[in-house]
Parts: C-alpha cells; structure tokens; sequence
C-alpha cells in the first residue's frame, strides 16, 4: 500500500474561502437592496458561522475583500443628496418636521450601518477565526487519518502477512496432508495389489485343485466306466455264452427229440416187424419166454451196473466249488460214442451258478471215456448212449 507524503501546515484547501467569499457577496446583495428609510432586520451571521469551506485565499486579501465590501455598502446606504432648495425666509412646520423625520432618518440609517459594519467586522474575524480552526482541525483530521491509513495500511500489511503466513501454513498443511493421503493411497493400493495378488494366488490354487479334483474325478469315472465296460463284458459274454450253450442244449434236445423220433420210428417199425413176425414167432417166444425174461433181466442189471460205474467215476472226478450250497442242483445231459468216448456235455437245467454249472460237466470230462459200455449188449449200448446226470452237493443222480 502507498504511503501518502507528510501534510504541509501552510497549505489551505479551497473549501473555507470559498465559502467564506460567497457568504460575503452575498450578504453585501442584501445590504445593496435594503432601503435606507425602512427598518430591516439585522442580517443573520450564521451563514458565515456554519461555513464549511476554506478559500486558499490568504488571511490578508480576505481582509482586504471585507473592507471594499464595508467601502460599498457604506457607500450604498448614503442617501442620495438633492440640490435643495432654496429656503424660504419662513420654513413651515411640516418642512422642519420632515428635516426632523429625515434627520432621524438619516441618523438611524448611520447607527444601522455601523452596527452592520461592526458586525461584519466580527464576522469577519469570527470567519478568520473559524477558518483557522477549521484549517487546525482539517490539518489534525488530515493527520490523523493519515496515522489511521498508516495505522490500517500497517494492519492490513500485517494481516496480508498473517493471511499468507496462514496460507503458506495450510499450503505446507495441504502438501503434508496430500502427501500423508498420497502415501495411505499408495499404502492402499500396495495392500489392494498384495490382496489381489494373494486372492489371485489362492484363486489358481483353488483352480488348480478343482482341476486336479476334476481329473482325479475323471480318471477315477474313466476307470469306473473302464470297469463296468469290463463287467458290461463279462455279463455280455456270459450271456453269449449262456445263449450259445442253450442254443446247444436246445440243438442237443433237438437232436435228441429226432433221435427219439428216429428210435420211435424204429421201435414202430420193431414192432411192426415184431407184430409181422410176432405170429410166427409166436411159438418160438412162448418156447423161449422163459430165456427172454432172463436176458432182459441181465440186460437190465448190466445197464444199473454201467450207470453206476459212470456215477461213482463222476463223483470222484467232480470239484465242488466252495461257494455252492446244497439247494444247488445242475441237470448234464451226457453222450457218449460206440466205445463208450465222450462226444458231448450240455446243460439240461442250470443251477443259476455258470461256476457250479462248469464244474458238474468238467467232471464228466475228467471221468470219461466209459469203457465199459462196450460190454453190453448192441440194443442196451444204443440206449445208454445218450443219459442226464443230476448234479447236488454231495450226490451225484
């Protein structure tokens, strides 16, 4: 802020003479236009008392400029002087009474105008009065609002020093908090990043583990299915075998439903030839009946003891598994050749156990041939040929 220069004492601003002469042009108007013989009013000063403005007149032309004022209002209330006129020898009594009025005239008019001059004097010297204390007192308001400006001016540097002071202060406060909020920011995005790494990490592991899971998983539905594949296998071939060896029982029965017809057939035809020759026969049987009941009943015994000898030889051959019970039981057709060789086995009627089924013919197997179906006669080796075997833990039918 400018600092404003020192106040010179002898400098008079505008403001009071130009007053103070406006005031006294003004009140020598009035004096100008007052009529001598009236009576007027004394003039009211207060117009030059309440003054407010100095002249940068000097004390002397003001005094100067009073006294030509006082000069022509001194000149202006002269009453005009007439010729007059010649006296008569006898003045009346109305011309000396009217001397008289305009003597009286004339010497109030002298006292009024020497009071209005004494009273312009003191107006003067109260206006020279006023304006010197007006000039102290502008000069003592001058200086002290100039110690006020300085006094503000110094305040208000002071608060500019406090108020940057205080700015650079919250600046600093500012910076450390941006730089405390910076740090925790970047403490938080460390951290955040460390978390995020962290649950990246446990994120794959987990990952990694559900795809281990998942393979373990696999493998283990892989080598599920592998298994029941393999089981789907054995059930399929079991069954193929089942279907292959019912179609062998059903071919076997088949073959031995035509060999039973072929036999009934040739039985018919026995007996047809036995009915042909039954008649001429007839003689010879009931010559020989008692012969033929012999025979039959050795023919007979002979085939009991050959069943028997396969069954004991069958027993002894047979491996019953352990996990077969007593209510198991297997029905194995058995057919042999003319010397009593093996040339088939087939299941009749399963026991529901394929271990307990192949054991029952494997015996077979392991017991023959059957030589001694050799031994018997031609018609009883064609019927003990072909005979089933019943299979029970323990017993051999």
């Amino acid at each position: 802020m400018a600092v404003k220069p020192p106040r010179d004492p002898q400098d008079v601003g505008y403001t009071w003479p130009t007053i103070l002469a406006v005031a006294v042009h003004l009140l020598v108007i009035v004096f100008s236009l007052i009529k001598l013989p009236s009576m007027s009013a004394e003039p009211d000063s207060s117009s030059i008392v309440q003054a407010t403005f100095v002249s940068t007149e000097t004390f002397t032309d003001q005094a100067q400029q009073v006294t030509e004022q006082q000069a022509a209002m001194n000149n202006a209330a002269e009453p005009d002087v007439t010729e007059p006129e010649p006296p008569s020898d006898e003045p009346s009594a109305e011309q000396q009474a009217a001397e008289a009025a305009a003597a009286q005239r004339e010497a109030e008019a002298a006292a009024q105008a020497a009071e209005q001059a004494e009273a312009l004097e003191q107006a003067q010297a109260e206006a020279e009065a006023q304006a010197q204390r007006r000039a102290e007192e502008a000069e003592r308001l001058a200086e002290q609002q100039e110690a006020e400006a300085q006094a503000r001016e110094a305040e208000e540097q002071r608060a500019r020093d406090e108020a940057e002071a205080q700015r650079q202060r919250e600046a600093e406060a500012e910076r450390v908090r941006a730089e405390a909020e910076a740090q925790r920011q970047r403490e938080a995005e460390e951290q955040r990043e460390r978390e995020e790494e962290a649950q990246r990490q446990r994120e794959a592991e987990e990952q990694r583990e559900r795809e281990e899971e998942a393979q373990r998983q696999r493998e283990a539905e892989e080598e599920r299915a592998r298994e029941e594949a393999e089981a789907q296998r054995e059930r399929e071939a079991e069954e193929q075998r089942q279907r292959e060896a019912e179609a062998q029982r059903q071919r076997e029965a088949e073959a031995q439903r035509a060999r039973e017809a072929e036999a009934q057939r040739e039985r018919e035809a026995e007996e047809r030839r036995a009915a042909e020759a039954a008649e001429a026969a007839m003689q010879r049987q009931l010559a020989g009946e008692a012969e033929a009941a012999a025979n039959a009943q050795q023919a007979q015994q002979a085939a009991n003891s050959f069943i028997n000898i396969v069954r004991r030889a069958v027993e002894q051959a047979w491996l019953i598994p352990p996990a077969a019970s007593d209510s198991m039981s297997a029905t194995i057709q058995v057919r042999l050749g003319p010397s009593g060789e093996l040339l088939a086995t087939s299941v009749v009627s399963s026991s529901g156990d394929s271990a307990f089924d192949r054991s029952a013919m494997q015996a077979v197997e392991h017991a023959a041939p059957f030589s001694e179906l050799r031994d018997l006669a031609a018609e009883q080796q064609r019927t003990l040929r072909q005979f089933n075997l019943r299979f029970t833990p323990g017993d051999v039918r």
